[in-house]
This record gives structure tokens, sequence and C-alpha cells, in this order.
């Protein structure tokens, strides 16, 4: 059917219309409809009106509207579907942000009630405390919400035992398309029967669905594929199990069963709507069941030099009865090598095998070591495969498991044209069948002139296996329509299904009537019309599919304008390919780990993520958005909250890096807007703390007087915020007093002096000299300017680049003389690690970006006199160590202090970020981030007398202000373990 098309002023009428009658959101500008245009797909559909419902009774109000006008209504968790089945004209309806709580928990029924919207990482730590999970557990786990999870019918690395989400979904509360509210849960027979013979919208469906069951019995065991694996069209198989479980005459569903699924206990339309993708209702509310959590697990890593090797081993190890058996080939781990996050996690590997098998097995804590053993000596007699590798730390075994579950962002991250697209990846045959399926395959992608990453879940026969195309391309738009259809033929042939895993969507959806035949298919268009009359839910899935080439988000007519950068993309192949490097699979969304994306953790709102700001610039730059977007009003209010951590630029497994992103915006912004006054003061913060340092105590005075808070106001300063006092003696000054030690030939290090460490916390400098003269070394002065680092974060593009070129010339006579340059500011020397490359590239940056250090990780594992000090230290590291250098050395150079253990708060950033905790208007965010973990694992480490390490000065004003610990830089904290009065340390090499 049509729909209607709205003006710009007939979609605000419409937004204001239901933002009367609801308590949530309603956006209805071009830049919130770009960002929910996209989903993980290749698709890209703008929607009329974006909704956030704050309670389940909005959801009335935008299905009377939906009536109203024939809109359509798409229901959305994470977005993070890969066949487009949260993209679509009408209203999206975005349950992550508030309809996301666990209603209720009962440990001894293992059941729990929740909320759509709810992350399933946040529902399992839930249920920790009572050693239950949800079973299904998808590579998404920290963003995928339980009702993308019900409307995709997700399973997950271990369903080999657990099974899909239709086999633990107890009961729905789902709301209809007409209005009318249902539960849907389990019926026995007498229950059937009543309804059978009832009134009312309720009794009407279940005669629909039973009749067509009754019907098509036959039909239904012929079509539906006997593999663990199927989750295209509607679940008639399991509508054929639960008139079965109530003893109506139906033929046996014949298909295999995961020994942890739980069986139907009678017949439930619950289980129509699992895997239904919002099509037939809107889920309000789900009742679970809930599994015991495994009381220990360990992983054999097998290495092997094919793929048809690590296939054929596949059988072998099934036979073992594994929790789970993932397959990853070489290219996914070539990918993974040269991701920074992801190659951390890497020492699991022996060699350089071209294909991977993890197998995990699941026992009691005494008996795993035998069983892993058995099987690894069993796997070593049949020699198969290089190497075995046994693996029962945790966190060995959850390096393991991130290397995995990051697979499809890796691969979607890979620069160029060509990209692996989603659109056959999910394809599922019998496990003895696989190795078949994948030699044809490869045959269908050798006939196309292309190739396909290969990984994923060799235990069920489903591997992820994605074609490289580009879909800017005429050419390649075809060579995608062929290979679906042989694919689909192929699947066919071995029994198989299209959809083991993603669902139908956009992307399978229009082979439904080949692979189930016209007799089921029209059951599905019956139903489809039983449950939603008008077509309004999530319209073209399932049923009335659009074609597959259609609404593509990159197509042959996809075009964007770059302005004239101001920084070198180069390395990125240019400004577009950078942000169009974000696919969508919403890493970003993550909560309760890492780094990325701090606004986003504090706020849940889809704008504030990282890949919500790159779809806006991508809008902008392909014309999606009106012209002059890209540095318009409405762009500013969307970049705003970056706070340039870089957690994206390591954890976003596809490299999207948008802290050099939206500086590479500012400049374009300022090209058009003039400059802020205070972006203009604190850019030149040396000069500023030059002269409060110059004026000390003075300046400190009227920092603490009751005058500030007027002035703070005045200049766009929170007035809850003191700025750090400035010391009457900086540190240069220190230095040059300072008497010269003999070099005694000692090796010469140059110490990169920073700003805070200069005029405001010159104690931290002098620690830094004294360690390091303890470890051997003859300290000099680097001569520099300030880094550039406050002109970056402001986006005063021209004043950075002539900070980084004097910077250059400066330090570069150290980097050609081999000598180190060491930092006690991670923000300011890896700006010559980082920015300083786009800024001002060559050999000359690239000389003195090898010669930078941090003062961690410059020392790590050299010698030091220290003496024990206190037993335990909680340490924060500060974002941009953590994204290019990583935690591990300041980690590892605290824990050579005799009897110190060292505890890493995980806690992201810490909220400052340099000037955004400053500025009035970001006090309050940048307080929530801090809240949020690192305030108060702090104030739990000053109760249990335990000190507080961090390398960044923002962190620990941050830190300070907040809960009024000091912490203690790494300089100044070995400064005070050094011995004395031992011997001296050697010279250092």
């Amino acid at each position: 059917m049509s729909r209607p098309r709205f003006s710009p002023r007939e979609r605000a009428d419409l937004a204001r219309d239901l933002a009367r009658r609801i308590r949530g959101e309603v956006r209805h500008d071009a830049t919130s409809r770009a960002l929910y245009a996209t989903d993980a797909s290749i698709y890209e559909v703008p929607p009329a009106l974006v909704v956030i419902p704050r309670v389940a009774e909005d959801l009335h109000a935008v299905l009377d509207l939906a009536r109203q006008y024939g809109l359509g209504v798409v229901a959305r968790g994470a977005g993070t579907s890969l066949e487009g089945q949260t993209v679509g004209e009408g209203i999206q309806v975005d349950f992550s942000r508030y309809l996301n709580r666990v209603l209720a928990i009962d440990p001894e029924a293992r059941q729990a009630r929740v909320e759509p919207g709810l992350v399933l990482d946040d529902l399992n730590r839930a249920l920790s405390p009572h050693g239950l999970i949800f079973g299904p557990d998808v590579a998404t786990i920290d963003r995928a919400t339980l009702g993308g999870m019900l409307g995709n019918n997700s399973s997950g690395a271990r369903s080999l035992v657990y099974g899909k989400t239709v086999d633990h979904v107890l009961a729905l509360r789902i709301l209809l398309a007409d209005g009318s509210v249902h539960d849907f849960d389990e019926k026995g027979a007498d229950g059937v029967q009543a309804l059978l013979s009832g009134r009312g919208v309720g009794p009407e469906l279940y005669r629909t669905v039973i009749g067509l069951v009754r019907e098509l019995g036959p039909q239904i065991l012929e079509r539906f594929p006997r593999i663990m694996r199927r989750v295209s069209g509607y679940n008639l198989d399991e509508m054929l199990r639960g008139l079965a479980a109530v003893g109506l005459p139906v033929p046996a569903w014949p298909g295999p069963q995961a020994p942890q699924a739980r069986p139907p206990g009678g017949f439930s339309l619950a289980r129509l709507m699992v895997g239904s993708e919002g099509t037939l209702g809107l889920t309000l509310q789900a009742t679970l069941n809930l599994v015991p959590r495994p009381q220990a697990t360990g992983l054999l890593v097998g290495e092997f030099p094919s793929r048809d090797e690590a296939l054929q081993a596949n059988l072998a190890l099934l036979e073992l009865k594994p929790s789970a058996l993932e397959l990853m080939d070489r290219h996914l781990l070539d990918l993974a090598r040269e991701q920074r996050e992801m190659a951390r996690h890497l020492s699991f590997l022996q060699g350089s095998p071209e294909a991977v098998l993890i197998a995990e097995f699941a026992d009691s804590a005494a008996e795993l070591p035998g069983r892993l053993e058995e099987a690894r000596r069993d796997l070593v007699t049949r020699r198969l495969g290089t190497s075995w590798k046994t693996l029962t730390e945790p966190r060995e075994m959850e390096s393991v498991w991130k290397v995995r579950k990051a697979g499809l962002p890796l691969l979607l991250g890979i620069p160029g044209r060509r990209k692996p697209i989603a659109f056959v990846e999910d394809t599922a045959v019998a496990p003895e069948r696989l190795l078949e399926f994948v030699h044809r395959f490869d045959e269908i992608m050798e006939d196309h002139g292309t190739q396909a990453a290969c990984y994923a879940h060799a235990s069920v026969g489903c591997l992820h296996l994605r074609p490289m195309l580009d879909l800017k391309t005429a050419e390649d738009v075809g060579r995608m329509a062929s290979i679906s259809e042989a694919v689909t033929g192929l699947v066919m042939e071995l029994g198989g299904a299209l959809s083991g895993e993603h669902g139908d969507g956009r992307a399978h959806s229009l082979w439904l009537p080949r692979l189930f035949g016209d007799e089921i298919f029209e059951a599905f268009c019956a139903i489809k019309r039983a449950f939603d009359p008008q077509d309004l839910l999530n319209p073209g899935n399932i049923v009335g599919s659009p074609p597959l080439t259609g609404n593509l988000r990159f197509g042959p007519n996809y075009r964007a304008v770059v302005p004239e950068t101001l920084l070198d993309w180069s390395r990125e192949g240019g400004f577009d390919l950078a942000v169009e490097q974000c696919n969508g699979a919403g890493v970003c969304r993550k909560t309760q780990a890492g780094t990325m994306c701090p606004s986003y953790m504090a706020t849940r709102d889809e704008e504030h993520s990282t890949r919500g700001r790159a779809n806006a610039l991508r809008a902008a730059l392909s014309g999606l958005l009106p012209a002059g977007s890209l540095t318009s009003a409405r762009m500013h209010e969307v970049m705003d909250l970056c706070l340039q951590c870089k957690g994206c630029k390591s954890e976003c497994p596809s490299n999207v890096d948008l802290a050099k992103i939206k500086l590479e915006f500012q400049g374009q912004y300022y090209k058009e807007h003039p400059i802020p006054l205070r972006s203009r003061l604190f850019a030149h913060a040396e000069t500023l703390a030059r002269i409060g340092s110059a004026l000390a105590p003075l300046s400190n005075l009227v920092l603490a007087s009751p005058l500030w808070p007027l002035l703070a106001r005045a200049l766009g300063i929170a007035p809850q915020r003191r700025l750090p006092p400035y010391a009457r003696t900086p540190f240069r000054s220190w230095w040059r007093r300072r008497p010269r030690r003999p070099e005694s030939g000692r090796p010469r290090v140059a110490l990169f002096v920073d700003t805070w460490a200069n005029y405001n916390e010159p104690d931290v400098a002098r620690a830094a000299v004294e360690v390091l003269e303890a470890a051997g070394f003859a300290v000099e002065w680097a001569h520099k300017v300030c880094c550039g680092r406050p002109a970056i974060s402001k986006g005063l593009v021209d004043m950075a680049r002539r900070a980084v070129h004097r910077n250059l010339e400066l330090l570069d006579p150290y980097a050609r003389a081999g000598v180190p340059i060491v930092g006690l500011e991670p923000s300011c020397i890896l700006t010559m690690r980082d920015e300083a490359l786009c800024l001002e590239p060559g050999e000359r940056a690239d000389r003195v970006a090898q010669a930078c250090f941090t003062f961690e990780e410059f020392l790590v594992g050299r010698p030091l006199p220290l003496r024990p000090g206190p037993e335990e230290v909680l340490i924060h590291g500060h974002c941009h160590e953590k994204s290019l250098v990583g935690t591990g050395p300041l980690s590892r150079l605290l824990g050579q202090v005799p009897g110190l253990r060292v505890r890493e708060c995980d806690a992201g950033c810490c909220g400052m970020a340099g000037a955004f905790g400053y500025e009035v208007e970001h006090y309050e965010m940048s307080q929530a981030i801090g809240q949020r973990t690192l305030f108060p694992a702090v104030l739990q480490a000053a109760v249990e007398g335990i000190p507080v390490v961090a390398p960044g000065t923002s962190c620990r004003h941050q830190v300070l202000e907040a809960t009024g610990v000091r912490s203690l830089h790494p300089a100044e904290f070995l400064a005070g373990l050094l011995d004395r009065q031992g011997p001296a340390a050697p010279p250092a090499n």
C-alpha cells in the first residue's frame, strides 16, 4: 500500500499533536530523522517522526496517530539489525532509552519480567546475585535489547545448549495495531478450547492461527528446515509443537532441540510473536525463562592450516558436547591484529593459522579440567589441528570472546571502496553439510568476481559469509542481486535456512515465497492480515517486501560532497570515507564497560553516540540533509557532547576516530561562525597559566574569593568549578636553579613538561625528575611550546597547527639523536603521536612521534630502587592513554613496587575532558559521567585507605572536586617509595 508523504510543516504539526498526548519525546527535524534512517544494515529510510516513549501508555497514542494517517510504526531497540528490520517510513519508536526496566525476578521459578528496551547485559547483571542468566547470548550482548532479541528470535554462540530466544519466552504482553492489549502465555487444552469458542479480537487470532497450522501441518513439516537455526518467516513450526503439547492431532515436529531449550508447556501465541520482527504487535512486557549460570567454563583453541580442516574438525568436536563451537578465519584474525584494542587480545594464538576453532566446555569446577584434557587428547590423537591451547583463566577467555564478538564490526571497518556486505551472511545448514556449502558458496563468489570472509557458529552450521562489494557502483549492486538469488538456491538444495540468526528484514523477505512455497507464504500473509489489517507494523518485512536493492545507504547514486579539508585524511582515504567507516554496529551504545562513548553512557540518547554523530555527518555530506547542514547550528549541537576522549579510536572495531572527525568539523564550523571568547581563552591556557603563576598568590586569592563565581558565569564557566591553583614557583624556575648533576655516562632523556606540571603542579614534574634519575637517566628539559592540545579541544585548527609545527622544530633534534621524549600529561605527549601526524604530516612528524613516550610507558620494566608501600592501589587511566597506549604500562610499572596489588577502575572517561567539564552547559554532564563509576570507586578506595593514582591532570582535578580525594600522578606515587638509602639503580640501557 502507498504511504503518505508529509512536508516539513505537516511533520511539525504531527509532532506537536503527538507530543501533547504523550510523556515521551517526539522529534521531527531532518537531523533526528537521519539518525534513525539507518541501523547496522545496508539500508537507509528516513522516518517521518521519531518517538522516544517514556511510559508504555505513550505507545497507544503512537498507534492512534498511525491509524489516523496510515503511518507505519517501526519498533527499535539498539538498532543493530543487519537485514534492515529497524528502518522504515512512518514513526520510529525507540524503546531503549526509557522502557528498559527489570520489573520482577523470581529466582525460585527461574523467571524474570522485563520491559523491551532492557539491554541483555543489564538483565544478566541483575540476575548475577541469583546465579542465573538468560540463555541466548548474542555477540551484541552489551547493547542488544530484549525487545530486539524477541523480534529477531536471536540466539548466540551457545545455542548448542540454550537454543533460541523463542525457547525461553514464557509470556508476552502485546499491544496490537488496533490498540488492544493481550497477554499471550501458555494455554492448556481447556484454555485453547475456550479461546476457540470465544468472541473478540483475541479468540479470532487463535482461531486463525490454529486453523492455518492444522490445515498446513504436512506442508510445515516439508518446507520448514529441520535444523537448529531457522529464523525466517513466522514460527509455524513452533505453533505445531504447541498444538501437539495440548494433545491436538497434528504431526509431530522432528527438528532438533537444544538440551536447555524449554519445550512448550502448552499452546502460546507468544512463540509466534517471537521472530515476527515487530510486524504483528508491539511488546510491552516479556516474561522470560532463566537458566543457571555455568559453574565453570574453559576453552580449547585449535589452530588449523586451512579452513577445510577446521570445518572437518568441527564434526569431531561436536561429538565431545561443547557448549559453544566457533570458527574464525585468517582474514578476521588479520583485521584484529590491525585494530588497536583487538590486537591486545590475540595472545591466545600460538602461530599464524588459516583458521581457528574455539570450543567452550561447561561443567562443575571439579570436573572441568579433566574434561578439557580428555577432549584435548582426543583431538590430538585424531591429528586434528596443528595445536590446541587450553584456557581457563577468565581474562584469557574474555580476550578470545572479545575478538570473536568483534567479528562483524571488524569486517565492516575494512578500509577501501569494497566492503563486506550483509545480505546472505547468516545462512544455516546442517553441520554435516557445512563443508559442502562453503565450497559451493566459494564457487558463487568466484563466479561473481569477489570473495567473502568466514566466521561464527560452526557448531550449528551458521557461518557469517560476507561478499566484498562496492554498492556505490551499479555493477556491484547487480552482483548483490545475483549472489542473493544463487545463495538462496544453494540453501534450499541443502535443506538449510536463508537466515539462521539475523532474520528476514529487507534483505531476505523477498525470497520467502520461494523458500517456503506459496501455501505457507500465503499463511504468513493471512496471519499478518489478522494481526495488523492496515499493515501499520513494520511494513515491508516478512510479507510485502520491497526490492532487495532499494533504499540502499550507499547506492550507485550516492555522492559525498566534501569541503576542502583542514586535516590530512590520506590514511583514511578521505574525510568522507573516515565518516563512512561507521557501519552502524552500535558498539558505542554499550554502557557498562570501557571508555566509548561517555556521552551516550550518560544520556542513552542515539544522538550522543559515536554512531549518531557519524550518521549525522554522513547525512550532511551525502545530501540527505539540506545544504549547509555540515556547518549548521544543529550539527554543532550533535557534535557538542563529544568529549574527544578517543575511546572510539581504539574500542570501535571499525576504527571510527570521532575525536579527529570532530576537530575537522570544528575547523569547518569556525570558517563560518565566530570563535567564542571562552574558546579562545581555553585555547591560550599556557599564556593564562604563565600569567596566573606570575601573579600568585594573588591570582589564587581571586580564584578562591566570592568574586570567582561571578567572573566564571561571565566567562561561561560553571560557577561550581574552581580552576587549579597556580604555583608561585613554576617547575621551570626550580629547574633553572637546580644544581646540575654530572651525567656520568648516563643515557639522556628529554622531559616534556606540560603546562599543568609547570605552572599548577610542579611537584609532579619534580617527582618525575627524581624517579627518572633513580632509574639511571640524565634528565634534560625538553625545549617546547604548548603542545596545542587546548587549541585542538576547542577546534582552533590553525593555532594547533602552529603549535605542532614549532614543537616539531624543537623536538626533532632529540628524535634524530635517539633521545627519548617523555611526557607526564598523557594528552599532551600523545598529541605529538596522534594529531601532529594529521596537522603536519611528514617524515619529521613520524620521527618525533616514534620518540615520544608517556612516563609509565617509558619506565615500565626498568629497574627502580623501590621499597614496599601500601598493599593496594587504585588506578584510573587517562582516556587518550587508554586509547593509544593502554593501561598495561601503568599497571605493570606500579606492579614493580614490592608487595603492591594494582586494581584498575573500569570507569571510562572521568567526565572532565580538559575544558569540557568547566563549561557551564556541560557541568552536569561532566558530573554524570564521573558519577557513573569513577566517583563511587574512588570513595570506596578512600574508605579502605587505598591510594588513587591517575596520570591525567583533568582526571585528578575532577576526582578532587567531586570526592575530596587527592589522587597522585604515577611519578609522585613512585617518588614517595624510592629507597634513597639503598643502592642506586645501574645506568639505564
